[in-house]
């Protein structure tokens, strides 16, 4: 049943404004509903999950989601863009359409707004969302940032210790839970920026250098997406290459994914250093840690990644072409083993 999106209270923030034009727009076209409401500062925002494309659940999924961290608004911004774009195609893309009665895509495009709509990167509550789930690292994890339960008055705060988890983290694995796991095979794709100079995709573990249980259909993925595109410049790699952290939401739902199902979380992490180097003095507005601030880049960041989006939805319809299996997975092993962890001695 789709909400009457006009019965919803105004905000007063662009994207989410932009979120709720496109689903008005998408409205014969989009599944829509609340997933929950958050608070902030005497304001309610309901969190949107939309979604399109085959309604069996055996059907592969990739979910997208963005917004996590209020302050990172261009992943946000990615995700709406490419809702725009396949409500535009959907009109004349024949080809498009068969996909669709294949797969279903899964949109959650702002998980944080109340931390958006008042440009913090904690929600409303000062909890990261992103160290929020219940298990701790298996190793040393880099001061304040792996995450802390100091108090929500520093950055990274995980909440208290025991507390139940915060209503939007636990609304996203429960999402993640209806609309992915229970299938045979399931992506997402879960939008940041802010690291490193150059961009990135992250997947299981943060919390831990073991590798995970689908490290040879990672692989597979990693390896079909360069040969697609091998001009790509993504660092694909585990999350605990570059540090560890507790409290990760997507190991977490990894690690809930029951077997045989396959469930292939990943982080694409927008390399903001760049955009701060061409830029120095964007550093001096709140938002200019996280974000594009010249329009220019942001149109060109908008475009660089829908090959990204468009490859995880055309793997996922291919699925039965590539999937591992047997001697074949075993080989795939071994070599993502030799590729990830045993030149870093891990």
């Amino acid at each position: 049943m789709t909400t009457v999106l006009t019965q919803v209270p105004e905000t007063t923030f662009a994207e989410y404004e932009d979120l709720k034009a496109i689903l008005d727009a998408g409205a014969m076209r989009f599944s829509m509903r609340v997933a929950c409401e958050t608070q902030a500062q005497g304001r309610t925002f309901p969190v949107y999950v939309a979604s399109i494309g085959s309604t069996d659940p055996q059907a592969p999924a990739i979910g997208f989601f963005g917004g996590i961290h209020g302050l990172e608004r261009i992943g946000t911004q990615l995700l709406l863009d490419y809702m725009r774009s396949l409500l535009y195609r959907l009109e004349w893309d024949e080809l498009l359409h068969s996909q669709l009665q294949s797969v279903r895509l899964v949109f959650m495009p702002i998980v944080n707004p109340g931390g958006m709509w008042a440009m913090t990167r904690a929600n409303p509550n000062g909890v990261d969302l992103m160290r929020n789930a219940p298990q701790n690292a298996e190793g040393r994890v880099p001061f304040l940032a792996g995450g802390q339960r100091i108090g929500p008055w520093l950055p990274w705060y995980r909440g208290k210790d025991g507390a139940p988890m915060e209503v939007e983290a636990a609304t996203l694995l429960r999402v993640v839970e209806e609309e992915l796991m229970s299938r045979p095979l399931s992506f997402a794709l879960d939008c940041h920026s802010g690291y490193g100079f150059r961009d990135s995709i992250w997947f299981p573990y943060a919390k831990s250098k073991r590798h995970m249980a689908h490290l040879p259909e990672m692989f597979a993925l990693k390896t079909m997406f360069e040969c697609a595109h091998p001009h790509h410049g993504y660092a694909f790699e585990p999350q605990s290459h570059q540090y560890l952290a507790h409290g990760d939401l997507w190991d977490c739902a990894y690690d809930r994914t029951k077997p045989p199902n396959i469930f292939l979380p990943m982080t694409l992490e927008l390399g903001s250093w760049l955009w701060i180097k061409k830029n120095p003095l964007q550093i001096f507005k709140r938002e200019g840690m996280f974000n594009p601030i010249k329009a220019h880049r942001t149109e060109r960041v908008l475009r660089r990644h829908v090959n990204l989006l468009d490859f995880l939805a055309r793997a996922a319809f291919a699925a039965p072409r590539w999937l591992p299996q047997g001697a074949a997975r075993h080989q795939l092993l071994q070599r993502a083993t030799d590729h990830w962890y045993r030149a870093r001695g891990a």
